[in-house]
């Protein structure tokens, strides 16, 4: 592969030099040319097992211009290899299962407006006692509400206090968990209890087994934090995001409710439900199942290509201050809206394709998630920790498919490439600078998915107390707690997670830079360097590898 621009550093250093005839023109070559897009890392050139530079810059003709006049782009800095467009068929197949969802919710949130008598205006006045209904729409929304003030407490913690952010996401996961366990165990669900039982041990070993990375992933935070707040719009592409997400939750909340009471029959044959002798054809459990089933894969898959649209934003503005900021031109004009524009264009199959997997690994751990609830909802030991095991696999498999895509769309955001390469790639690069040693000795992914996990758990626990306390009637047998219980923790869990995004979006996209160009860390950036040296030596192997 070639390369993607002139880099801006002496070349005659290792990672691969400029060909032989090119050496004796470069002695005669000014360290820096500002006439040609300056540091755009190399991409890896396999074939002799080093990575390639660009073409070596050309001495200027004039003197070099001043950081007012040289003005310069996004798709100037990080320009994009032919051909531009990857992936489309992803791109192509999320619009079309997006074009499906709305079609779905247009058509059963119809008919739930059509008997909105018989499903009840408020918590307690429904006649609907065989499916979910208004009462039930009312606790989501609660959950959403909840969601949002705590993913942004949680946000704000993070920005303002790393150190004590790191501290308080594994004490208070720890002391949930075990608060949790005993509260289940007092109300005799023994399964339950007995699963977050082993979840709040499982957290305590992991928490003192992060105490001596503390200080590092903190100083990773601040580093990113201290960016972000040089570039305040990055702040604006994670609110955006959020409150986006915020709003697919309603409306996938109200999707989902209207499918139950469109379609869902009553324990007589579905006599009593109206919507069903309408002719929008017959009820039946199969169908509930089905229709849930797309739109919970829907919500997934279009929340995942959100959260990694933003992620691969801000991975465009961070190279560009790990790249240009240093040097005499400065930072690309309008980074955020060029990266903003290649992430939703020419990327937009990538980063589908690459949300897709994650999608379908979460469908699957929200199986696991209800069927685990039900087994202990109905009292049955073996059955419920066997879930909980099969859905601690299914997790396993989700972190690490999430860790080689986090890395590889930061690859994409600045170089444009289609997402098997990309992933390739990257993880290559960051596997023989020996970067990816870095990667897992930083807390911030961990510390974010348990924070994540949190708010969700308290969104799930919400939704237990509520179904609890209100007694809907639809729910006397206890039926719908594990559905409705694991529909909260989906929709916490989501939200939370996009708002965080841009958090660790720095600290990954540091950590491939650090990969596509170690020298610049030194040279453009020897303070956050040498601090990295005293905190986590082993930064020098990487470096100079």
């Amino acid at each position: 592969m070639s390369g993607q621009a002139a880099s801006y550093y002496n070349t005659n250093q290792s990672f691969g030099g400029p060909p032989p005839q090119q050496q004796q023109q470069q002695q005669q070559q000014p360290y820096y040319n500002p006439e040609a897009p300056q540091g755009a890392p190399s991409q890896p050139n396999h074939s002799n097992g080093g990575y390639a530079r660009g073409p070596e810059p050309k001495p200027p003709q004039e003197p070099p211009p001043t950081y007012n006049q040289a003005v310069y782009g996004f798709d100037e800095a990080f320009k994009v290899e032919k051909p531009k467009w990857n992936d489309l068929w992803a791109g192509l197949l999320l619009i079309a299962v997006f074009l499906g969802y709305v079609a779905v919710s247009g058509v059963v949130i119809y008919r739930y407006s059509k008997y909105k008598g018989f499903n009840g205006g408020g918590i307690y006045d429904s006649a609907n006692d065989f499916s979910l209904n208004t009462n039930t729409l009312i606790l989501l929304i609660f959950v959403l509400c909840v969601a949002l003030v705590l993913s942004y407490a949680y946000w704000l913690g993070a920005r303002y206090f790393p150190k004590l952010f790191i501290w308080a996401t594994g004490i208070l996961n720890i002391v949930f968990a075990l608060a949790t366990a005993i509260y289940y165990l007092t109300q005799h669900q023994w399964g339950g209890g007995i699963v977050f039982l082993i979840f709040g041990v499982f957290a305590i070993i992991c928490f003192i087994s992060w105490i001596p990375r503390i200080p590092f992933t903190a100083f990773m935070m601040q580093t990113s934090i201290d960016v972000s707040r040089r570039y305040g719009h990055m702040f604006v592409v994670s609110t955006v995001g959020g409150l986006l997400a915020v709003a697919f939750g309603a409306w996938f909340s109200v999707t989902l409710v209207s499918i139950y009471v469109a379609y869902e029959p009553d324990g007589n044959g579905g006599g009593t439900n109206p919507a069903c002798g309408d002719g929008g054809g017959g009820c039946s459990t199969a169908r509930v199942i089905g229709l849930v089933v797309y739109v919970t894969f829907a919500m997934y898959w279009f929340s995942e290509w959100l959260k990694n649209t933003v992620h691969t934003t801000i991975a465009g503005v961070y190279g560009s201050w790990y790249f240009f900021s240093g040097t005499a031109r400065g930072m690309p004009a309008g980074a955020t809206r060029g990266a903003l524009r290649r992430a939703t264009t020419y990327s937009f199959g990538s980063i589908s394709f690459g949300s897709l997997i994650i999608a379908l690994i979460n469908l699957l751990r929200q199986a696991c998630s209800v069927a685990q609830r039900q087994e202990a909802a109905q009292g049955s030991l073996v059955g419920s920790i066997a879930f909980w095991v099969l859905g601690c696999v299914i997790s396993l498999l989700d972190w690490l498919v999430t860790f080689f895509n986090r890395y590889a769309f930061c690859h994409i955001a600045l170089y444009g490439k289609a997402y098997l390469p990309a992933a390739r790639d990257t993880w290559t690069m960051m596997k023989d600078r020996g970067v990816d040693a870095l990667a897992a000795d930083c807390l911030v992914g961990p510390v974010i998915t348990m924070g994540s996990v949190f708010v969700s758990y308290v969104c799930a626990l919400l939704a237990y107390l509520y179904l609890r306390y209100t007694h809907p009637a639809y729910n006397q047998g206890g039926d719908f707690t594990a559905v409705v219980m694991a529909f909260a923790f989906v929709i916490g869990l989501q939200i939370c997670q996009i708002f965080m995004t841009p958090m660790s979006s720095g600290i990954e996209t540091i950590f491939a830079a650090m990969a596509w160009d170690p020298q610049v860390m030194i040279e453009q950036h020897p303070d956050l360097y040498q601090r990295l040296v005293q905190l986590y030596p082993r930064v020098q192997q990487a470096i100079h590898a």
